[in-house]
């Protein structure tokens, strides 16, 4: 680095910065300011140093950097004349503790004016009192705007991702309160029928005989059948029931519909009453018992399991429990986020196509989520709910790919070229932030070296995200 040299007043007036200022002004920045001169390859600041100066380049290609989330991210590289950092709010009165906000770095051999950060602010307060209140003013409103945008936004994800999940929670939890209410009536008949065999009234054989037929009965009702059409359904109801009818057996209707559902024909009902004779009636009404009570365990275990699976997806989700930054299978992640939106997919068929050799990428698990839940989500509303969404993983060259497809309107034409950009939205007024792909395509590009583009018309709208499969720097 070249210590301080004076500047020219000349080249000052070359500078966009000092345009239209008084010789007055001139000479009072000439005099406060110094001229540095560094190396490519040097750094003239780190973020988190004392704020102590403006910077505004003279001559070379100047490189900001911000460190964030773990990451060196470039924020700008120029070669523009005049453009300034450091210590760019030092007349501020809402200033921050004066701290560089970014690292500056030459990248080609570069020549600076220096302007400390106390003769900066008191030039600014001298000669423009109003313009530092209005700075002041218009920086503190954009900060506080885009703070309470951005928490609007992550609440009403978390919102979102809430009442699905509560949404989908119910339905089980629902069917297995239904379940256990049906079941408890079922077992206070059985326990009725015990009573009855305790008794003395059944003869021992016809019991051994029950005993055989039921097991026969649930043997035959586990079995996995191909499902019934509503006509076919009704059509062996119909058939059941007059059979029951001719059997002499009351309460036909009720009888025939759990025999259908547990698979159960007229030649079976024959062979029971064969084997318990006179005691027929009782003997179906006990199996009837029999295979409703199996049903409704079945019912309770099917909606457990469900709430399992959902708890499970909810994990997967988060990646509660995991390392930030690990080697990832998208495609869990990309099928959790489905279960997670699942309340807005009634009504949407979702097309899967993954490459299942596609190898684990380096991945923040969890942002990547983040990245499928904006993606989807975006998709649904897109064709309104109603639809199909599909999605498709492939290998190309060095990347992994995810492809997330809807079938909606298209991105209109306005807004195609700023589609990435904070706060641009194509959802009507009150719907949408638009910082969603902004979220997205920060996450994909900036934490794991990928690219999120998009293609779109009138059939709908496919976004592309590509990922690295080997670990970027």
């Amino acid at each position: 680095m070249t210590t301080g040299m004076p500047i020219d007043v000349e080249e000052l007036r070359t500078l966009f910065l000092f345009e239209g200022m008084t010789p007055e002004q001139l000479a009072e920045v000439a005099a406060s300011s110094d001229v540095r001169a560094y190396p490519a390859g040097s750094t003239v600041y780190r973020a988190g140093e004392p704020s102590v100066a403006l910077w505004v380049l003279l001559e070379g290609t100047l490189r900001l950097v911000r460190h964030a989330d773990g990451e060196d991210i470039v924020v700008n590289e120029t070669d523009y004349r005049g453009a300034y950092a450091g210590a760019v709010r030092a007349f501020a009165t809402s200033a921050a503790a004066a701290a560089y906000p970014t690292s500056l770095h030459a990248v080609t051999g570069c020549r600076f004016l220096r302007f400390p950060a106390d003769a900066f602010a008191a030039f600014v307060q001298k000669w423009f009192p109003m313009a530092v209140h209005l700075f002041d003013g218009l920086y503190l409103g954009i900060r506080t705007t885009e703070a309470t945008v951005r928490q609007r936004e992550h609440l009403a994800q978390l919102g979102t991702l809430s009442a699905n999940l509560a949404h989908e929670l119910n339905n089980p939890a629902a069917a297995t309160v239904r379940a256990a209410g049906q079941l408890r009536d079922r077992v206070a008949h059985m326990r009725q029928k015990l009573g009855m065999i305790a008794s003395g009234t059944v003869d021992p054989v016809v019991i051994a005989r029950l005993i055989g037929i039921q097991e026969r009965a649930v043997e035959i009702a586990s079995k996995k059948r191909e499902p019934l059409t509503p006509l076919q359904e009704t059509d062996l109801e119909d058939e059941l029931t007059d059979h029951l009818d001719d059997l002499g057996i009351g309460g036909a209707v009720d009888l025939a519909s759990v025999f259908v559902a547990a698979g159960l024909d007229t030649t079976f009902l024959d062979d029971v009453a064969g084997e318990v004779g006179a005691d027929l009636e009782a003997a179906l009404r006990w199996l009837g018992y029999t295979l409703e009570t199996e049903a409704l365990m079945n019912e309770v275990e099917d909606a457990s399991n469900r709430i399992s699976t959902l708890v499970a997806s909810v994990k997967q989700y988060t990646h509660l429990d995991q390392a930030a930054h690990q080697e990832v299978d998208l495609h869990p992640g990309l099928d959790s986020t489905l279960v997670m939106l699942g309340h807005k997919l009634a009504d949407i068929e979702v097309r899967r196509d993954y490459d299942t050799s596609l190898r684990p990428v380096p991945a923040f698990a969890a942002e990547l989520n983040q990245v499928w839940t904006n993606l989807i989500d975006n998709a649904v509303d897109a064709m309104k709910g109603r639809g199909v969404l599909e999605l498709r993983t492939y290998r190309d060259g060095d990347w992994a790919v995810v492809d997330v497809t809807d079938h909606g309107h298209g991105v209109p034409e306005e807004v195609r070229s700023r589609l990435f950009e904070a706060f641009v939205t194509t959802k009507p007024m009150g719907e949408g932030s638009g910082l969603g792909l902004d979220n997205a395509k920060r996450i994909v590009e900036k934490r794991h070296q990928g690219t999120i583009t998009f293609t779109t018309g009138p059939g709908g709208t496919t976004f592309t995200t590509r990922l690295p499969l080997t670990q970027q720097r």
